[in-house]
């Protein structure tokens, strides 16, 4: 059972990721060279935090013509398990795995703290064993973290119960407090908050294990 972890020109949590998963969770990993189109004998994805080739043009916005997401793509359509971490939730949405765009912060600054969460939606297995509207705090850490899309989109994610998790005190501006969604299908999940930071209490918490043992199913 391994776990592969996307590494971007400019990523800067791969390896927290892989310290989470691995020191924490006894998850193994394989670091994923943006270059590379070998995804066989992976059991998920993780596109983590950072800022993907700086963050130029717009978040996201260069990193998804990365030759690893053309594999990705097809990973996905396979049923295949995907987590996007901050800048990784906006590749998934540049990509067009997941609906939406994250946009500049609503104060139009950087911020970084631990935020309040509640579950919106345990229709998925990223959200097993928790039930609609239990708390959870992790952290976040971006300037463009505001999610926004029309109201057809919204309406769309509400029908498909697809908005995972909600900000408690909306720190960034998002439509409807959004903080996470995943795909219909339910196997992609991108979320703001960084889960990879709240998982060993001795650095604040561990309401992020959860959602890394998911990818695992």
């Amino acid at each position: 059972m391994t776990i592969g972890v996307v590494v971007f020109p400019g990523s800067n949590c791969d390896r927290d990721v892989r310290w989470a998963a691995e020191g924490c969770l006894d998850m193994p990993t394989r670091f994923l060279w943006h270059e590379t189109r070998e995804l066989k004998g992976l059991d998920a994805v993780v596109l983590p935090g950072g800022f993907s080739y700086g963050d130029y043009l717009r978040c996201g916005a260069i990193a998804r013509f990365a030759p690893v997401l053309e594999s990705l793509v097809d990973f996905v359509a396979s049923g295949g398990r995907v987590l996007g971490i901050c800048n990784g939730f906006q590749v998934l949405t540049e990509l067009g795995l997941l609906p939406g765009v994250l946009t500049r912060n609503r104060s139009l600054h950087f911020i970084c703290e631990d935020t309040p969460l509640t579950v919106a939606s345990n229709r998925t297995s990223w959200l097993h064993g928790r039930s609609r509207g239990d708390a959870l705090t992790l952290p976040i850490a971006h300037g463009e973290g505001r999610y926004q899309c029309n109201n057809d989109t919204l309406h769309q994610l509400q029908d498909d119960d697809a908005i995972a998790l909600r900000y408690v005190s909306n720190p960034n501006g998002s439509v409807a407090d959004i903080a996470g969604i995943t795909n219909k299908l339910g196997n992609v999940l991108g979320l703001m908050p960084h889960p990879e930071r709240a998982c060993d209490p001795l650095i604040g918490g561990v309401d992020g294990r959860g959602l890394l043992q998911a990818l695992l199913g």
